[in-house]
């Protein structure tokens, strides 16, 4: 048969059938304020990360890697006192 098939797959066509508004339905529902729609998640920050591609020697990585979590925002922190100390020299 070369009929058409729906697009979208019917979850109900008699309202009676509809999915009950309970306190789940909602906690899934989009939220607006005013009438724009509230993004989910995590707000943006103010001030945001850029991220780069960095290579660096091996040794270095696994002991940055090794130091636990966090590595990647000390390197951060160390790279900006870094140039902190550079500008005052």
């Amino acid at each position: 048969m070369s009929a058409k098939k729906p697009s979208t797959h019917v979850m109900w066509t008699d309202p009676d059938d509809a999915p009950e508004l309970n306190e789940v339905f909602f906690k899934k529902a989009d939220q607006y304020k005013g009438a724009q729609l509230k993004p989910r998640g995590r707000p943006k920050a103010a001030v945001t990360k850029e991220p780069v591609k960095l290579r660096l020697d091996a040794d270095v990585l696994a002991a940055l890697r090794a130091s636990g979590d966090g590595w990647q925002t000390r390197i951060n922190d160390t790279l900006r006192a870094s140039l902190k100390l550079a500008a005052r020299l």
